[in-house]
């Protein structure tokens, strides 16, 4: 009995594949929309004349480029750590950055693109700081700032746990 269970847990783990197929549906809807974005910016750049207006139109592109790149990365990473590996025919890795990644190292990969995509999102609202109260503005470099300490935490928790591992290893750590 204890084995069949063991069995029925281990197999469990085929469920998550249908989440990260949804996020590469997902992606691929965002993918269409994002080209929707191009053929606008390039059917609107040359009769532009603001360019402050310009750049936000840039930045969004490289916003939907950010949020894109971090649905990839946990889709791809999470199923390769959690589901099956991705490997050749040749038994190696299929992408060796997937190997590399770790839960810690994940989270912090996240928590730097959360990062970026709300700098974006804080230099469009500086960027049309005339059309914003203070309040607006205010809040959104608390929400970022919270994404930085929530970042540097992260970071912190995870040099410890390595430095932890190296002394349980036997190991010393490295200073700095």
């Amino acid at each position: 009995m204890q084995t069949l269970l063991d069995r029925a847990m281990i197999a469990s783990r085929y469920i998550l594949a249908v989440f990260y197929l949804g996020l590469a549906v997902a992606l691929a809807a965002y993918a269409v929309k994002f080209g929707f974005k191009v053929w606008k910016f390039a059917t609107t750049i040359l009769t532009e004349t603001d360019d402050n207006q310009i750049l936000l139109s840039i930045l969004y592109l490289v916003d939907s480029a950010l949020v894109a790149s971090l649905v990839a990365m946990v889709a791809i990473s999470s199923y390769d750590s959690l589901v099956s590996r991705l490997i050749n025919e040749q038994g190696k890795s299929e992408i060796e950055w997937v190997s590399n990644l770790d839960p810690g190292n994940l989270k912090l990969k996240v928590g730097l693109a959360i990062i970026a995509i709300s700098s974006i999102h804080l230099l469009q609202k500086f960027m049309n700081v005339d059309s914003l109260d203070d309040r607006a503005l205010t809040w959104g470099v608390i929400i970022h700032m919270c994404f930085v300490v929530g970042a540097l935490v992260l970071a912190f928790i995870d040099k410890m746990q390595a430095q932890t591992k190296l002394i349980a290893k036997g190991s010393k750590p490295k200073e700095g």
